[in-house]
């Protein structure tokens, strides 16, 4: 574990001072509360202001409030905590009519993040975790998410054509063949991976969006290659495109597409 900045340190708990009382605060009691430098607390002070996560309090010369800045970092963690728990309800519907291991994942950077996981009760089935991190061209829940990003997204998180790290013999590792499938994937509306990320798995997965439309993840259902077959592909496709969208009206989507 790396060691702690003391600066980013003062700072957070200058932010926590607000938690308390009014929610209001002047730099002298920060000073006294945390026993800093004055000239340390006004320069922190004005750095968390101009950034937005402070803001002068409104008829009260000197005071500060907490700014839009920590609403919008409070509120984003609550969509990932209300995006995980409904996700793990609908991935146990999924799973127990299909009987196969259902993920619901993010997208960060070129990596997916599985957030809720429900394992198949096969004694062979796939073996992963809620947490793990996969390259997401490696992974059919990578190819829904990576094909739901605009243009200029994506040319930022892959490059125009080169290399790709494979995990299985079966990984893309063009980028150029990458962005090929991507572009069916977006005509299909599901996204496949067959034994790209582990040799005896594949997968299918469908986008989850938000009240706005916005794909803000991608349910998956994975097979082992003992039961896979092309007529089991097109029957977990059209159940993970259902379970997405039961994911997606309990995010509040309603139809429409961003």
């Amino acid at each position: 574990m790396g060691r702690l900045v003391p600066a980013v340190t003062r700072a957070l708990d200058i932010l926590e001072l607000f938690l308390e009382g009014d929610g209001t605060m002047s730099a002298p009691e920060i000073t006294r509360r945390l026993g800093l430098p004055r000239t340390t607390v006004h320069e922190l002070v004005t750095t968390l202001a101009a950034r937005n996560y402070l803001v002068p309090q409104a008829g009260q010369s000197g005071r500060y409030r907490l700014g839009v800045r920590t609403y919008q970092l409070g509120s984003r963690y609550a969509e990932q905590l209300d995006l995980a728990a409904e996700g793990q309800q609908v991935a146990r519907s999924v799973a127990e009519t299909c009987d196969e291991t259902v993920h619901v994942a993010i997208l960060e950077g070129t990596d997916v993040i599985y957030i809720a996981k429900v394992d198949s009760t096969h004694a062979v089935r796939m073996v992963s975790a809620a947490g793990r991190r996969l390259p997401a061209h490696c992974t059919s829940v990578g190819k829904m998410l990576l094909a739901s990003l605009p243009a200029d997204d994506l040319d930022e998180r892959l490059p125009a054509d080169g290399p790709l790290a494979a995990m299985t013999e079966h990984s893309i590792t063009s980028a150029g063949e990458l962005r090929r499938q991507l572009g069916a994937v977006r005509e299909r509306g599901v996204a496949v991976e067959r034994r790209e990320s582990n040799p005896d798995v594949s997968c299918v997965a469908a986008p989850v969006r938000n009240s706005a439309g916005q794909v803000v993840a991608a349910l998956s259902i994975s097979v082992p290659m003992i039961r896979w077959s092309e007529e089991r592909r097109a029957e977990l496709e059209e159940l993970a495109v259902k379970g997405a969208a039961e994911l997606s009206e309990r995010l509040g989507h309603r139809g429409g597409v961003r």
